[in-house]
């Protein structure tokens, strides 16, 4: 057991599930990563008196093509089910000496789908033969079986027929399963086959990647003293030796790392470049612009008529059950919203970048848009009525209130000093007190005193309509401001998220780099093994 690779598959496993999470990878990859093998057979079988496990080798192959012929001929015995009800049979046998144990076949394994047979031959002790399901089969639970049994195989056997041997849903299972085992293959019936068909099949396992395939021509019906049956299974006993078992088993190692390598590259390569990435943020700032623009006009003339109803009800102490500022974000203006970041998904979806976590991280912030235009529009409208009009206008209605108070009163204090000074002259002179005339025009100056300020600030109070006006452009754009801040945070988070998801994933591909053979279990270029391995 390479318990590098097990710890390899728990940290790409962990790296699935909060990928998953983020949104980075689709279900397709999620069930790729998950179902990542690590069992071996060591952890099915153990033997009394030897220190290794026993060698695994199946028997594979599409319906008809006599993979429980084969294996009843090596048992001697009918021990697999063969014939018309093969095909919608689901059962998996097992055939081992007696002294080979099965220590704790997994939940995926369950014994009620498999069959075990034992024997007493010393020369096959350390040998464990499976008949596999019929691949083919119209029994989708078959290939799930064979799926699951397949990590515990160390050699498989390819049984074809001179009919079936190009059968598509095999060759397709043999270039998938072809790097992580090593193969030997069983032209089966071959009392019906052509060289011809012999030599066709040679060819295509050469394009597969088999360099020089081992292909034995069996006929397990008449059992002829000419086929090659008997070479078969000597040539599986030679292979059952501890160093064989434990090369072959670093080889399935190898080779699921080197899978697995190339499923992350291909994620990698998948979820795009950082520079890729980086350009988004640019993008929604151009489509921002654009949009800005557009809502700012679209608005005008709902802010026309919210500003003259703020103005005319500004006075009011009871608020209305439903905000007049909600209906600001009107459907038009949500539609054009929504049109911006759809636009903005499109374009990162033709940049070839994952487009999931822009629309999880946006999806709030379109969900918060009108909460966030009523809230600022509202507050600025009443900051606004608050204080109307501007600073220099503000300063000057102070003023003039000001003079409203004090200018009747300097003129009152200037009359009654003159009616003083009035009454004291003309005892000493003894003149006539003031007249009609005086008490005319003092009248006059002290209203005039009055009224001048009273109607200057009728006259220079600031328009309500108009702060009201002011103060929702104010708050529109702070809430436009905001909404862009947001997107722009949101963007820039699944940024930082990306970054964080390359690094990881190049970490696992370097783990998966790292080389943990044992040298002495080196498969040689001259090893009968090297025939057996796809290259």
């Amino acid at each position: 057991m390479d318990y590098d690779y097990s710890n390899l598959v728990k940290k790409t496993q962990a790296w699935t599930n909060q990928a998953h999470i983020l949104n980075w990878i689709n279900n397709d990859i999620i069930t790729q990563l998950r179902e990542l093998d690590t069992p071996t057979s060591e952890t099915l079988f153990s033997t009394d008196d030897i220190e290794s496990r026993p060698l695994i080798v199946a028997f594979m192959g599409g319906t008809g093509v006599g993979k429980s012929t084969l294996l009843n001929r090596l048992a001697g015995k009918a021990i697999a089910k063969a014939g018309v009800e093969r095909p919608t049979s689901r059962e998996v046998t097992l055939f081992h000496h007696q002294k080979i144990t099965i220590q704790q076949l997994p939940n995926s394994l369950p014994l009620d789908a498999t069959n075990i047979c034992q024997h007493h031959d010393d020369l096959q002790k350390n040998i464990v033969w499976i008949d596999m399901p019929d691949f083919d089969s119209t029994e989708s639970s078959n290939k799930k079986l064979v799926q699951q049994w397949l990590p515990h195989i160390d050699v498989l056997i390819y049984v074809v027929s001179p009919e079936r041997y190009k059968d598509q849903k095999a060759w397709q299972l043999l270039l998938s399963e072809g790097s992580q085992h090593a193969w030997l293959f069983v032209l089966n019936q071959w009392d019906r086959g052509q060289q011809e068909q012999y030599n066709d099949f040679n060819q295509q396992l050469h394009k597969a990647g088999f360099v020089k395939p081992i292909i034995f021509k069996t006929d397990c019906v008449n059992y002829p003293q000419s086929d090659e049956f008997s070479a078969l299974e000597d040539y599986i006993t030679s292979l059952s030796t501890t160093h064989i078992i434990n090369q072959l088993e670093q080889h399935g190692t190898q080779a699921r790392k080197l899978d697995l390598r190339q499923q992350l590259i291909s994620i990698k390569s998948s979820l795009g470049t950082s520079q890729t990435v980086q350009k988004t943020l640019d993008l929604w700032h151009t489509q921002w612009l654009l949009t800005n623009k557009l809502l700012k006009e679209g608005l005008a003339w709902p802010m026309q008529n919210l500003a003259a109803y703020s103005a005319e009800h500004a006075t009011d102490v009871i608020k209305p059950e439903t905000s007049p500022y909600s209906s600001l974000w009107d459907n038009w203006a949500e539609s054009r919203f929504d049109d911006a970041l759809n636009e903005f998904i499109i374009t990162i979806d033709q940049l070839e970048i994952p487009v999931s976590p822009f629309k999880r991280n946006l999806q709030s912030i379109r969900k918060n848009a009108p909460i966030i235009i009523e809230t600022q529009t509202e507050l600025a409208t009443r900051l606004a009525l608050i204080n109307p009009g501007n600073v220099l206008q503000r300063t000057f209605l102070k003023g003039t209130r000001l003079c409203e108070l004090i200018l009747p009163i300097l003129a009152m204090t200037w009359v009654g000093y003159k009616v003083f000074m009035g009454y004291y002259t003309s005892n000493l002179l003894e003149n006539h007190y003031l007249g009609i005339d005086f008490a005319i025009h003092s009248v006059l100056l002290i209203s005039l005193t009055w009224l001048i300020p009273f109607f200057i600030l009728k006259k220079a109070q600031p328009s309500l309509k108009t702060s009201a006006l002011k103060g929702l452009h104010k708050g529109l754009q702070r809430a436009l401001n905001i909404i862009e801040s947001d997107v722009s945070f949101g963007i820039s988070t699944i940024i930082e998220q990306h970054k964080a998801q390359l690094n990881e994933l190049s970490a696992l591909i370097d783990l998966c780099n790292t080389n943990t053979l044992d040298q002495n279990l080196s498969i040689k270029s001259d090893s009968p093994l090297v025939r057996m391995l796809m290259k």
